[in-house]
């Protein structure tokens, strides 16, 4: 039953951090102020004689702050709660580093706010838990729902009908997009015009996989911008278990259930490991903090996959039985808001104090020493990011994290 259900995935996810909670040396937990990250601190709290210590960043600009969030959840809760506020400048004081840190060209934004959590976190403590893997398990991410929604929308148009529509979504200046979310006080979402250009791509896509591709993809024909490149972005997780190619092509055209299942299973074997606890890891260690991911259990993901699909999804919300078991320690008011993830303002960032340095990386001289980029396809973005037409941050971003990694390489030879 599901009253049962909650109670064991409290049980199950109580011990999961229990365990997690050994050690000779001060412990602490990363606190977004979200429902993985409060769970994980809820049931440390409910386990701990004296207050645990939480740790949190925040940053002024608008629509990136949690630390609000974090603060409340922290004094319900009882924690030693620290937050830390930054400015641009002492973020971006961080980015020389980051190809030291990675080993690799990472690009996932959120690397800065990882580091920088993981340097307070390390002022104090010597572990630290967090709540990374609930996402993938409890199908937390809005795109499940969304792509479903779109995919089976796609299925009652014709594809010529589709493709003529994404022509006349992409012939719709981002300057109209603009002003239509002006004029529509906040009934529009933010950056309309960059969510419809996405759409146009999207539409164009015959396959499943194609679909899934494009949605995830920053750069929607990755071959095109790297010289010489052919790529299948799928590859990698086909090979891996190589009946998960099947199971997409089958899946995405049935049930709900059974589409977000799969976008789960991908993500499990893909962007969680590869993004997801890379960044974690490496970020953390680069300050000497172990960091802990009790939500990944093996316990606890044999019990998230064993679950009935409706009691991770329910009323068009993911992650419901984590919310439910969520309530009994905090109130449902200081969690259930939408989903903000964990980012910086790159967007504005690059348009200001960072523009100098980019600039510089993004130069035709810099792209043609490394040889591996056309140039072209990213000075067009770049332009276009600049001027305000389109926000470029993401795919930028990827370039960028490129060039500086292949900088440092190239200087360490």
């Amino acid at each position: 039953s599901t009253p049962e259900a909650i109670e064991q995935s409290d049980t199950l996810l109580k011990d999961a951090v229990k365990s997690r909670m050994i050690a000779d040396v001060p412990l602490g937990a990363f606190l977004s102020g979200g429902i993985d990250s409060s769970v994980v601190v809820s049931m440390m709290q409910a386990q701990s004689s004296q207050p645990i210590q939480t740790f949190s960043i925040g940053f002024s600009e608008e629509g990136y702050n949690e630390a609000v969030y974090a603060k409340k959840v922290a004094q319900h809760l009882g924690t030693q709660h620290q937050e830390l506020y930054l400015s641009s400048q002492e973020a971006i004081a961080v980015i020389p580093q980051l190809p030291v840190w990675f080993d690799e060209p990472f690009a996932d934004v959120s690397q800065i706010p990882t580091y920088l959590v993981s340097q307070l976190a390390r002022k104090s403590v010597t572990v630290s838990l967090s709540g990374d893997g609930g996402d993938e398990l409890f199908a937390g991410y809005h795109r499940y729902h969304l792509g479903y929604h779109l995919w089976r929308w796609m299925g009652y148009l014709p594809f010529p009908a589709r493709k003529a529509l994404a022509f006349l979504l992409r012939r719709f200046p981002i300057s109209a997009y603009e002003w239509l979310c002006a004029c529509s006080r906040g009934m529009l979402p933010a950056r309309f015009g960059d969510k419809c250009q996405k759409l146009a791509s999207i539409l164009a896509m015959k396959t499943p996989q194609a679909f899934y591709e494009t949605l995830i993809s920053f750069w929607p024909r990755p071959a095109a911008l790297v010289a010489g490149g052919n790529t299948n972005l799928l590859l990698g997780w086909q090979t891996q278990a190589g009946y998960c190619g099947n199971l997409l092509k089958e899946s995405l055209g049935k049930s709900k259930s059974q589409f977000i299942e799969q976008m789960q299973l991908m993500d499990s074997m893909t962007y969680l490991p590869d993004d997801i606890l890379t960044k974690v890891d490496r970020a953390s260690m680069a300050v000497g903090l172990e960091a802990r991911v009790p939500l990944l259990d093996h316990r606890v993901i044999e019990w998230a996959w064993r679950l009935p699909p409706d009691l991770k999804v329910r009323y068009g919300q993911g992650k419901w039985i984590l919310r439910q078991v969520l309530s009994r320690y905090v109130p449902t008011e200081l969690f259930d808001r939408p989903k903000m993830g964990f980012g910086v303002p790159i967007d504005r960032w690059l348009r200001g104090p960072l523009r100098p340095w980019a600039e510089e990386l993004l130069s035709e001289t810099q792209l043609a020493a490394s040889g591996y980029l056309q140039g072209a396809p990213i000075m067009k973005r770049w332009k276009e990011h600049v001027s305000g037409q389109r926000n470029w941050q993401y795919s930028l971003w990827g370039v960028l994290m490129f060039q500086q990694w292949y900088q440092h390489l190239k200087a360490e030879v």
